[in-house]
């Protein structure tokens, strides 16, 4: 495979979240082309599953899509030295006002290896517990929670109501496990 050099590489936007890199390639023939990545730290996403094999989903106001989307805890890996299951733990936390004594990986997958050089981790959560309730604010000031069975949650992927990528992944993944 003929894999492109970078010639230059220039920041074109720096945001709170992410930023946009443009970068000018060759192939080696001589031509150039120009590709944007959005430029990101990782994320973590949880299944916290109970005992009774429900699911704990969030639903938060997402403005890329302009509506409250349900899906599974999750957030950025935005701590310097923070470890990807630790990053984990913290987000269901603060999101859920719980915590797991279990965690464990289920996959690692890129979000868009198209235009962005995210990766997500997803975990399964068990073994939960209550924490005191965590002060949130923006977005997810307004979180609201519920517990779904995993058969439902399954359902609600099939038929594409829940529809998050991570969201997705994490439900068929852990519906695949057979726990």
């Amino acid at each position: 495979m003929n894999i492109p050099k970078v010639l230059n590489s220039e920041e074109a936007y720096k945001g709170k979240i992410i930023s946009i890199r443009k970068d000018t390639l060759t192939r080696g023939d001589g031509k150039h082309f120009i590709r944007e990545t959005a430029v990101s730290s990782d994320a973590v996403a949880v299944v916290a599953m109970d005992e009774q094999r429900r699911i704990l989903m969030i639903r938060q106001y997402r403005h890329p899509m302009g509506c409250p989307v349900w899906e599974i805890p999750a957030g950025k890996m935005d701590i310097c030295g923070e470890k990807p299951e630790e990053t984990a733990i913290r987000e269901l936390q603060e999101e859920t006002d719980t915590t797991a004594e279990d965690i464990k990986l289920l996959t690692i997958f890129y979000n868009s290896a198209g235009w962005t050089n995210e990766k997500t981790y997803v975990y399964l959560a068990r073994n939960l517990k209550q924490v005191p309730e965590f002060k949130r604010e923006n977005e997810e000031a307004d979180i609201e929670k519920k517990w779904i069975s995993l058969d439902d949650a399954y359902e609600l992927v099939r038929t594409g109501e829940l529809a998050d990528a991570k969201t997705v992944i994490g439900i068929l993944l852990t519906f695949a496990a057979n726990l």
